[in-house]
C-alpha cells in the first residue's frame, strides 16, 4: 500500500529563501530513494501574511518510506544539519502526517 507524507509548514516571509533551498535539497535526497513515486508542492498565502507550504511526497509502500527516512536522517548527519533547530531559528511551523490511500 503506498505511503504519503503530507507536510504544512508556515513559513514566515523573511525565510522563504533559506527555506525553499533547504526543501530542495530535501526533495534531491528523496527523489533518488527507491520506492519514490512522486513529490507535490503547494503555496497558498496565509491571511495574517505567512507563507504556508504543503509538501507531499509518496512511496511504493511503508518500507520505502522507512528507508527514505533513514537516508535523510542519515544525510543530515553528514551535513551536521539539524531540522529542528533549523525550524526554531526560522519561526517555520510544522504540522507532519503520514497518510495511507483509503481507495476507491
Amino acid at each position: 500500500m503506498q505511503v504519503t507524507l503530507i507536510d504544512r509548514l508556515t513559513v514566515p516571509p523573511g525565510a522563504k529563501e533559506e527555506f525553499i533551498r533547504r526543501m530542495n535539497m530535501n526533495l534531491e535526497i528523496i527523489k533518488k530513494q527507491p520506492g519514490f513515486i512522486k513529490n507535490e508542492v503547494f503555496e497558498p498565502l496565509d491571511p495574517h501574511g505567512d507563507l504556508i507550504y504543503v509538501t507531499t511526497a509518496t512511496y511504493e509502500n511503508e518500507d520505502a518510506f522507512q528507508k527514505a527516512k533513514q537516508a535523510v536522517q542519515a544525510e543530515y548527519q553528514r551535513e551536521g544539519f539539524d531540522m529542528v533547530a533549523f525550524a526554531q531559528r526560522l519561526n517555520i511551523k510544522i504540522d507532519r502526517g503520514i497518510y495511507h490511500p483509503t481507495g476507491d
